[in-house]
């Protein structure tokens, strides 16, 4: 595999021998195509045969900050059957949403990453997740 990384739009990517190129790092889907299409543009010109094709957002990632902490256990015990925590693993609560195929990672302080297919399936994700976030926040003494 080779890394490449462009500047404007700044992106990095992995180019494997079977010809896929993976771009990370673009902050909008118009931005990873027009990355992507950058990418091709340059390895066409160092002498390469390359055909943009097959486009396509596989991940979103997104983070939010909370206004409030979250209590972990107690939001893990009213999620059960979605939430899964293990404090001596990994700081964060793991919430899965199976219908979105999204996973967010949410954290004591109030920061939640979210992973998902889409930049619609994030947005809803967080939606979703706020009102049972907001029932767990701790109280400011």
């Amino acid at each position: 595999k080779v890394l490449m990384k462009l500047r404007k739009p700044r992106i990095t990517a992995t180019i494997w021998s079977s010809g896929k190129v993976i771009c990370t790092g673009a902050t909008s889907e118009e931005e990873a195509k027009f990355g992507a299409r950058r990418l091709a543009r340059s390895l066409q010109k160092l002498g390469f045969q390359v055909i943009f094709t097959d486009f396509k957002v596989v991940n979103v990632l997104a983070v939010c900050n909370m206004p409030f902490e979250i209590r972990l256990p107690e939001f893990t015990k009213n999620n059960r059957p979605h939430a899964s925590y293990e404090p001596e693993l990994h700081p964060a609560v793991c919430y899965r949403i199976k219908s979105l195929r999204a996973t967010l990672q949410i954290f004591s302080t109030g920061s939640i990453t979210v992973t998902g297919p889409n930049v619609k399936a994030v947005a809803t994700a967080v939606e979703q997740i706020y009102p049972f976030v907001f029932e767990s926040r701790k109280e400011i003494l």
